[in-house]
């Protein structure tokens, strides 16, 4: 008896599950990621003034809309930025991260001679949101200030470390 290829047990497999001829398959990609991304500037410089935050909140959000990664929330303090946004289908985390950290330095490059040597760090902290969490995850990055008044941004980013389980040398985590 004569073996069959992998591609002919495939193509058997498939039409007796009704896939046969595009029958019963999945019409589109559906997916619903939030993210809360945590990030500072270099060497945590309370670079961020007051003065400059909602406009840079706002390019920030214009950048993950065009990455097709809407932000639900962005908020943060002089030292660093929350962000939470719906992760795009199309794209991967770490680009939409490089592209928002890139393209926003650039921005605050622009703000004014106090911003030239402007950066982030080059790390970041991403994690998971539920849907269900989401306005809770919203309400803390709006209370950020308040926050911040109590706890320090390295407190609080080894707070998330730990509650999400995840594992980490401290003396990598800072730059």
């Amino acid at each position: 008896m004569r073996q069959k290829t992998p591609q002919q047990i495939f193509t058997a497999r498939h039409a007796r599950n009704g896939h046969h001829n595009g029958e019963r398959s999945m019409s589109q990609s559906l997916a619903k990621i939030i993210v809360h991304l945590i990030y500072s500037t270099k060497h945590r410089e309370a670079a961020i003034t007051p003065e400059v935050r909602p406009g840079l909140y706002a390019y920030q959000a214009g950048i993950f809309s065009e990455m097709g990664s809407p932000a639900i929330e962005i908020g943060g303090t002089t030292d660093h930025v929350h962000a939470l946004f719906e992760l795009s289908k199309a794209e991967e985390l770490c680009k939409v991260i490089e592209v928002v950290k890139k393209e926003s330095s650039k921005w605050m490059k622009t703000q004014g001679p106090e911003f030239g040597n402007f950066h982030w760090q080059g790390g970041y902290g991403a994690f998971s949101v539920s849907p269900a969490h989401a306005q809770k995850a919203r309400a803390y990055i709006l209370d950020q200030e308040e926050h911040h008044r109590e706890v320090t941004f390295q407190e609080e980013f080894r707070k998330f470390l730990n509650d999400y389980h995840v594992e980490y040398d401290e003396r990598y985590v800072w730059d």
